[in-house]
């Protein structure tokens, strides 16, 4: 049985990046640089392709995201120039540790190389069996497309605070009641959620199951163009218009053709690591000396 699709990718680690002179060599262009130390296009490119897809996809759309990458990429190489100086790597703990990953390195992927299914796999008829099986684990939920008016109220807060939020929200309720009430230009004057109101009040495309229950409770009788009533959560009011609606739907095989090869690949990855370490074991029998093995944490 498949698992739930999962599409993120690793966390970023930077202390994978390609070093300086590998870069060099392969020609790669200098984009930054704090006193003698570079980053180049490719160190780049190999940081981003670690980072997890949402946070990829805003280092592409904005520049202050992979700027941020840039500079952790330059602190990494400072602090890393600053240790080899002072011969930080031939600590006996250090380098004790550095053969430790050496040897993980090497484990790890010598078993993902033997584990690693042929590229034809899946094929087309196990990719379509695979589909018919679990078509119901593909169903994406009613979606909403969203824009908010948010006052800022936090439970708990200073009365006088409180006070004020309620005055504020009395204001917009008002506003919002006249006949030719404008919700996104509302938005943008007074909803206390900076991004959003700049955008009218614009949230994009939301799953149900990503919705408060509190607010979700009234998306579901309402229609495009209709208006929430005022929703208390703990971070304040919350007022929400309903630009558009999808019904839920499940996609064809086609629209899910690469995110199902790659968990198909990823499982049957898994399940021949699992084969073959059964049979390393088989082979090869593990003996432990429980009496010696209690001591060793005394």
């Amino acid at each position: 049985m498949l698992r739930p699709l999962s599409l993120a990718l690793a966390a970023i680690c930077l202390c994978a990046v390609p070093r300086l002179q590998a870069a060099q060599e392969a020609g790669s262009t200098v984009v930054a640089r704090v006193g003698d130390t570079d980053v180049t296009a490719d160190e780049i490119h190999a940081a981003i392709l670690n980072l997890d897809a949402n946070t990829q996809a805003a280092a592409a759309r904005d520049p202050a995201s992979l700027n941020q990458v840039v500079r952790a990429i330059l602190t990494q190489r400072l602090i890393l120039k600053e240790a080899l100086d002072n011969k930080w790597d031939q600590d006996p703990s250090v380098a004790a540790a550095l053969a430790r990953s050496r040897d993980n390195v090497i484990a790890e992927t010598y078993l993902q190389s033997i584990s690693k299914p042929p590229d034809t796999y899946p094929s087309d008829a196990e990719l379509q069996a695979a589909y018919d099986e679990n078509k119901d684990q593909f169903l994406v939920p009613r979606q909403y497309r969203l824009a908010q008016i948010y006052i800022k109220a936090p439970k708990g807060s200073d009365p006088s605070y409180a006070a004020r939020g309620e005055v504020k929200l009395d204001g917009i309720r008002k506003a919002l009641g006249k006949r030719d009430a404008d919700f996104a230009a509302i938005a943008r004057a007074e909803s206390d959620e900076p991004d959003s109101a700049a955008k009218g009040g614009e949230l994009g495309w939301l799953g149900e199951n990503r919705i408060q229950p509190e607010i979700r409770t009234q998306l579901g009788s309402l229609t495009k163009g209709s208006v929430t009533e005022p929703t208390r959560l703990d971070d304040g009011w919350h007022i929400l218009k309903v630009l558009e609606v999808k019904e839920p739907y499940t996609p064809g095989l086609a629209e899910i053709r690469p995110q199902l090869i790659q968990q198909m690949r990823a499982e049957r990855a898994r399940a021949n690591s699992q084969q073959y370490i059964a049979k390393l074991l088989q082979a090869n029998t593990v003996q432990i000396n429980e009496l010696n093995l209690s001591k060793v944490l005394k």
